[in-house]
C-alpha cells in the first residue's frame, strides 16, 4: 500500500510537469486536483464506494474545448471508474453559460469465481456512454444558478437506462478570513435508474485557503424518496483536495 502512493504521486509529480510544458506550446490550460477521501462517491451522489478512495480529476483545456479524466481507485490500489469527459463551451457570455459533453466510462467490481475447484476474485468491467447537458445562469460574481442533465447508457450486465437531472445552486469566495473561504454548492436531484426513481438533496462544501493547494471538501447526501437500492437515508464524506496547474491552480472538485 505504501509502494502505491509513493507511486502514485512520483507519477503524479512527472505528469504534472509535462502536462505544465505541454500548456505553453499547445494548450490553452491544464490543471487538476488529486483527493482523498473517507468515502468516495460516484457522479451520482447517491451511489458511493462505501471505502475510502483516491481520486483524480484533470482537465485539459483548447479554446472551448475540454477532455477531462476522472480517475476513482480504492485505497488498496483497485480501479472503481475511469470516466473520459469530452466537453464544449458552446455559450460563455457575462451572466449565462451553455455547457455540453459525452463520455465513455468504464465501472469496476470484484467478482468472486471458482477456478479449478478454488475460489478466486476477478475484476469485473461494465461499459457505459453518457451525454450532459449545463446551463448556467451568474447572478453575481459569488452566486450562480443553473440546472443538470444527463442521459447513461449501460452496455453489459446491470442498469441500462439512467436519467440524472439537478438543480442546483452554488455560492462562492464566502469569507471568514482575509485568507480564508467557502465554496457551497447545495443541489436537488431527481434520478431514474431504469424503472426505479429517486428524489435527494445534496451539498458540497469546501474550505480553502488562498493561494494555497490543499484544501478540505465535504459532500452530504439525503435521500428524500427513493426506491433505488443501495438506499442509504444519508451518505456523507469529507476529503483533502490537492490543486495543481491552472492559472490560479483551484478546480472546482465538483462538475456538475
Amino acid at each position: 500500500m505504501k509502494n502505491l502512493m509513493v507511486l502514485l504521486l512520483i507519477s503524479l509529480y512527472i505528469f504534472n510537469a509535462r502536462a505544465q510544458e505541454e500548456t505553453e506550446s499547445f494548450l490553452d490550460d491544464f490543471r487538476g486536483t488529486a483527493s482523498v477521501t473517507n468515502n468516495g462517491f460516484s457522479l451520482v451522489p447517491s451511489f458511493s464506494l462505501g471505502d475510502p478512495a483516491l481520486l483524480f480529476d484533470l482537465k485539459f483545456t483548447k479554446r472551448k474545448l475540454s477532455f477531462e479524466p476522472d480517475m476513482r481507485f480504492a485505497l488498496e490500489g483497485k480501479p472503481w471508474s475511469f470516466i473520459f469527459w469530452l466537453r464544449y463551451k458552446a455559450i460563455e457570455n457575462k451572466r449565462f453559460s451553455l455547457r455540453l459533453g459525452a463520455h465513455p466510462a468504464l465501472t469496476f467490481r470484484t467478482v468472486n469465481v471458482f477456478r479449478d475447484g478454488q475460489p478466486e476474485e476477478l475484476l469485473e468491467s461494465r461499459r457505459y456512454l453518457a451525454a450532459e447537458v449545463a446551463p448556467t445562469y451568474k447572478i453575481s460574481d459569488k452566486v450562480g444558478l443553473g440546472v443538470y442533465y444527463l442521459y447513461g447508457r449501460g452496455f453489459d450486465e446491470g442498469v441500462k437506462n439512467t436519467h440524472f437531472m439537478v438543480l442546483n445552486s452554488y455560492f462562492n469566495n464566502l469569507y471568514i478570513s482575509e485568507k480564508l473561504y467557502f465554496n457551497i454548492s447545495p443541489q436537488a436531484y431527481y434520478l431514474l435508474s431504469d424503472d426505479l426513481k429517486g428524489i435527494y438533496i445534496v451539498g458540497f462544501v469546501s474550505l480553502i485557503k488562498k493561494d494555497f493547494p490543499i484544501s478540505v471538501s465535504a459532500i452530504l447526501n439525503k435521500a428524500i424518496d427513493t426506491e433505488i437500492l443501495p438506499e442509504d437515508d444519508f451518505t456523507w464524506n469529507i476529503s483533502l483536495v490537492y490543486s495543481f496547474g491552472g492559472a490560479n491552480r483551484r478546480m472546482s472538485n465538483r462538475k456538475i
